[in-house]
């Protein structure tokens, strides 16, 4: 996607933020802080949650959306909106769009899943389905905005946008003045540097620091070497920040304010992810986690202050979610996969598994194997999948087993 930002590249500054924020009155939620104990005790500092998951439409990408929108002459209105995406920024310019009489049109990748196509077209956008992955897609995009003249409303390379996002660094300051750290995910870079706009203005005390996943990771060696550079086939879970080069517009002003740039592992997003939904209740997808994956993963780190973690988005196909949570659990382990040799005779399977309920590990799967050439003639190989409370629980089974004869070969 050839996507030309103007020379010089916009600037973006507070009173762009503010300007935002009173177009946004009425439009988007304040979303709730919450705290979060287990993540407190975890880095020693207070730690508070911005639910942007709770915003209208399950992400903060409305408020960027609705300001562009918001933003474009009569004559622009009339022409229409287009965009591409997979998910959130979909919803967002579907709802914005419809909230200020916009026709638009969305083109969505042909394997995004279902819920997020049905409630970008509830939201009144026409859907178009285009393309096996997001760069087929912003491409036909572009082609139809330059044949129809319909406005293409990027999801981050703009100075609405980013002015939009930066509502969310406001609300921040208001809800936790005492705030020492920030933690947003970081795709493109729109709602990172419209945070770092909003706060660094107010409060250059506050750092604010940018999560990406590793395997998506295009602002390190970007920030490295000065300018945007692409990365090649970025694999990561997070979809909602699966960007493969940073904006123009964005990075600029995150290589001009951000106190840095941390990279957390796809083990990391899925613990976040289950921990989000067991001691929050709170549902956030993989992109909106990145921020507690961080905490999760160096909680040494955040201990000098109050720490705010934005949980960007809540939009989370169910399929998806079942695949994560069973990552989640299994980095975090509360899952034991061991193999052991047992008589081959009636009742031995079954008094396996009453060693086992006596520790109380919930058996998943069993499997039987008696033809394996490695065996005895009197043996019987028996593979368990066990659901446990965790690395002491687990141990705990191990050495029971052991305790009771059986010897675990893995």
């Amino acid at each position: 996607m050839n996507y030309r930002v103007p020379t010089p590249v916009p600037q973006v500054i507070l009173d762009d933020v503010r300007g935002a924020q009173k177009m946004l009155s009425g439009v988007s939620r304040v979303t709730a802080m919450e705290g979060s104990r287990h993540l407190s005790a975890l880095t020693g500092s207070p730690v508070h949650l911005k639910c942007e998951n709770l915003q209208r439409t399950g992400s903060f990408k409305l408020r960027g959306a609705y300001v562009r929108i918001a933003g474009l002459r009569p004559e622009q209105r009339a022409a229409g909106v287009v965009a591409a995406s997979a998910g959130n920024h979909a919803q967002g310019v579907a709802l914005a769009s419809s909230l200020l009489g916009v026709r638009s049109t969305v083109f969505m990748p042909v394997g995004a899943p279902l819920p997020k196509v049905a409630a970008t077209q509830e939201y009144g956008a026409e859907v178009i389905m285009h393309g096996q992955v997001v760069d087929e897609t912003l491409a036909a995009a572009q082609e139809h905005a330059d044949r129809t003249g319909a406005v293409f409303i990027h999801p981050f390379d703009h100075r609405d946008i980013i002015a939009g996002q930066g509502t969310v660094g406001l609300e921040i300051l208001e809800q936790c003045p005492e705030v020492r750290t920030i933690l947003v995910g970081i795709g493109g870079g729109g709602l990172a540097a419209g945070v770092a706009v909003a706060v660094k203005a107010l409060r250059p005390d506050v750092k604010v620091i940018g999560v990406q996943a590793a395997g998506a990771a295009a602002y390190p060696p970007s920030l490295k070497v000065g300018h945007p550079v692409s990365i090649d086939n970025p694999v990561t879970m997070a979809d909602g920040i699966k960007v493969g080069r940073p904006g123009d517009v964005p990075f600029k002003i995150i290589g001009e304010l951000l106190d840095g740039v941390r990279t957390v592992s796809e083990d990391a997003l899925s613990s976040a992810l289950l921990l989000c939904l067991e001691r929050a209740k709170l549902v956030v997808e993989p992109a909106g986690c990145s921020p507690v994956a961080a905490l999760l993963s160096e909680p040494e780190r955040y201990g000098d202050g109050p720490v705010v973690a934005v949980l960007s988005g809540g939009n989370v196909d169910p399929l998806l979610l079942q695949r994560i949570l069973r990552h989640g659990m299994a980095a975090a382990g509360r899952y034991l996969s061991l193999r052991l040799r047992v008589s081959d005779r009636p009742g031995a399977l079954a008094g396996l598994l009453g060693v086992l309920s006596t520790v109380d590990a919930n058996v998943l799967d069993v499997s039987h194997v008696r033809t394996d050439p490695r065996l005895g003639l009197t043996e019987v190989e028996v593979e368990l999948h066990l659901e446990t409370k965790g690395p002491e629980h687990c141990a705990q089974v191990a050495r029971t087993l052991h305790g009771a004869g059986y010897t675990v070969m893995s």
